[in-house]
């Protein structure tokens, strides 16, 4: 069996790992040019689904490198308001694992062992299911690849999606976020309450605009290994689209007009809050649009099938994202495993569609509740 990913991010990666560890020939295929090549976020909440499909998935030094480069934030997470009031606190009801990590070094992680495995600069364009029933990739250069799955592990804006399941939709949730960091050194350590070392902290304003902090904190040990030099602060602006300046423009803003774009949004807010903004790293910042997968109906199973943000992208609301893409990968590659082993291949596909669409549009349905109630999201539409 070979199998192709289209896609090179967490879910992507994760798999190839897994077939690996499975003896199943896999090609990725990553349209950036590099791991680096555009900015994806910074920090990353892992929590005991995600950790358990490293775990399950990864060369055991892998997963125990990643779990030393796992900082452990305060579980708990305070809400305030946007004069720095707290308005409550809200206690994890799994007490289950809580670790933050950084989204590159992750990957970077995951990449370990496969770069024999993965082709950047090859940005998909569609596939061909041929007479013997394997499928073949195209890419905009002119090149092609056949294997007996393809999967989709290419995000939000997925074209394998866009041919495969066109009736499925991805809508806009209403809300922007700008996303920064502010280095943690001796001086802006003090810009932070200590209860903002949390797993998440919102600080909601007056107009459901918020501001959100996250601590990455890289342990000792794997500095100089992973040439991590610098913990920092995830940073990071929402608001309501209506309250920014249309999307093609903010999007072209450097670091510095969103930088002063955010302090005139927050004029009259706590001085600390308006310090924290002041000390992003503008070389960092960059916006998004936030939007949300609509959960749809089960499809039959063929050799193409899907991932994470490819088939369930959802608001970052639930702060589970990631989690769910790994989730996934793990699921899948156990499945093709089976396949491997002997099981009808579309029968594997067919349970783990079955199991990944109830838990993924859940989580999706679940994101979108938290992102009405919490952040002013649009609700998620009907089906």
């Amino acid at each position: 069996m070979h199998v192709i990913v289209i896609g090179a991010g967490l879910g992507g990666l994760c798999l190839a790992q897994g077939l690996r560890q499975r003896d199943i020939s896999v090609a990725v295929y990553e349209s950036d040019d590099a791991l680096t090549s555009r900015q994806q976020g910074y920090r990353i909440h892992i929590d005991e689904h995600g950790d358990r499909a490293l775990a399950a998935n990864l060369p055991e030094r892998l997963h125990r490198l990643f779990r030393a480069t796992a900082g452990l934030p305060r579980t708990s997470t305070p809400v305030f308001d946007h004069r720095l009031e707290r308005l409550r606190v809200l206690e994890p009801s799994d007490g289950g694992v809580h670790l933050a990590v950084d989204r590159l070094t992750l990957r970077r992680i995951l990449l370990s062992g496969l770069t024999d495995a993965v082709r950047f600069g090859k940005r998909f364009t569609h596939y061909r299911t041929g007479a013997d029933g394997r499928v073949t990739a195209y890419f905009a250069d002119g090149g092609t690849a056949t294997g007996d799955v393809l999967v989709a592990a290419d995000g939000v804006n997925s074209p394998v999606r866009r041919q495969y399941l066109p009736h499925a939709r991805v809508v806009d949730t209403g809300l922007r976020q700008l996303y920064g960091k502010v280095p943690l050194t001796e001086r802006t350590r003090e810009l932070f309450l200590d209860d903002m070392f949390a797993v998440f902290t919102p600080i909601i304003g007056p107009d459901g605009s918020f501001v959100g902090v996250a601590p990455v904190e890289f342990p000792e040990p794997v500095r100089a290994e992973l040439g991590v030099t610098q913990d920092y602060m995830t940073c990071s602006f929402g608001a309501r689209r209506e309250l920014l300046p249309p999307d093609d423009e903010l999007r072209a803003m450097p670091g510095t007009e969103l930088r002063a774009l955010t302090l005139r949004a927050i004029e009259g807010w706590h001085p600390r809050v308006r310090a924290i903004i002041d000390h992003w790293d503008t070389s960092t910042v960059f916006a998004l649009v936030l939007r949300t997968s609509v959960p749809i109906e089960p499809w039959p199973a063929t050799n193409v099938t899907l991932l994470g943000d490819a088939i369930h992208a959802m608001s970052p609301a639930g702060g589970i994202g990631a989690n769910t893409a790994l989730r996934d990968a793990s699921a899948l590659a156990a499945a093709l495993g089976e396949a491997a082993a002997g099981r009808p291949l579309l029968q594997a596909l067919a349970r783990y569609e079955s199991e990944m669409t109830a838990y993924g549009f859940a989580a999706v349905r679940t994101s979108a509740e938290n992102g009405h109630r919490l952040l002013g999201q649009d609700p998620l539409p009907a089906a």
